[in-house]
């Protein structure tokens, strides 16, 4: 079957993976532009890309989707059916039109519930014990198309952000192979999404990151995993940023003031914590500006003066 695949990061490169040990034709893998990266702020290649060239694929990069030329490119491959996973581009009706058997989308949430660009970073936030991955048709709304199948999945203890979206996106690979073909032989019937009970997800910037210490520790637990690998929490120590890498409510009761750094008691799970709303969020690794990352016991051998100060500083 003459498929084209669009996609950008490192996590939709199972998908792409396994297309290519199926009955697919790739004639076309679509991904973002280069983008300045690294010191050099020189374009790198997006990974997706990387992957398609190392396998002879022929790789595609337009600006948008929208210019006539380049649906008129799109088409001209032929696709009988696209599979998009995390491209970051909104295709618009005339490129949805393109394949015969539609624009298959896998969504890394149980849809209609976290729908829009951060549905994992969500999910999290929220305090989800369970999750999953849908297959759907794309159409012209925000993840409103309809449903091709489901699965779900339980999100684990101290997973990140970045761990469950690439599990996620794995369990979406596995669950495209098994649509596909169903679908392709009309053996699938499409579900409309219920949309009394949809949810819209929001674009976190870099300032979400800013530890709120007011919040409960468990709360700031949520936000570390939530926000790796990025943007990442911090705060600021001594007009530097200090980047909190790891860390955990550490179920110790403390009286000191949101913010301030207390060092706990020989044989603690941690042995820094800073005191939030509600009870101790146990450091375990944190960064300094200019410096490399340190497990906790290391920061305050280096910093002993970090004890008892109040953040942000």
């Amino acid at each position: 079957m003459r498929t084209v695949f669009m996609g950008t990061p490192e996590f939709a490169l199972p998908v792409i993976e396994g297309l290519l040990t199926g009955d697919y034709q790739l004639v076309g893998v679509y991904t973002r532009p280069d983008q300045p990266a690294g010191r050099g702020r020189q374009p790198a290649p997006p990974p997706v890309k990387t992957y398609a060239l190392s396998r002879g694929l022929p790789v595609f990069q337009p600006r948008s989707l929208r210019r006539e030329e380049a649906v008129r490119e799109l088409a001209s491959l032929q696709p009988e059916v696209i599979v998009v996973a995390a491209y970051g581009r909104i295709l618009p009706p005339e490129a949805l039109a393109v394949p015969p058997r539609g624009v298959l989308n896998i969504h890394p949430s149980l849809l209609p519930k976290y729908r829009g660009p951060s549905p994992v970073i969500t999910a999290l936030l929220d305090g989800e014990s369970v999750t999953g991955v849908t297959v759907m048709l794309l159409d012209e709304g925000m993840d409103t198309g309809n449903i091709l199948a489901q699965r779900q999945t339980a999100i684990l203890p101290h997973e990140t952000a970045g761990e469950l979206t690439h599990r996620l996106f794995r369990l979406g690979a596995e669950l495209l192979l098994e649509v596909l073909p169903k679908w392709t032989a009309g053996e699938l019937k499409p579900v409309p999404q219920e949309e009394a009970m949809a949810t819209i997800t929001r674009l976190y910037t870099k300032e979400d990151g800013d530890m709120d210490w007011s919040l409960p520790a468990a709360v700031l637990e949520r936000r570390l995993r939530a926000l790796q690998p990025w943007p990442g929490c911090y705060t600021r120590w001594e007009g530097k940023l200090l980047k909190v890498l790891d860390g955990a409510a550490a179920g110790e009761v403390s009286t000191a003031p949101p913010g301030q750094v207390v060092a706990l008691p020989r044989g603690s799970a941690f042995a820094l914590a800073v005191a939030a709303g509600q009870g101790l969020l146990g450091l375990a690794e944190v960064q300094l500006e200019g410096r490399k990352a340190q497990a906790a016991e290391e920061f305050l051998r280096g910093y002993p003066r970090f004890v008892g100060v109040k953040l942000p500083s």
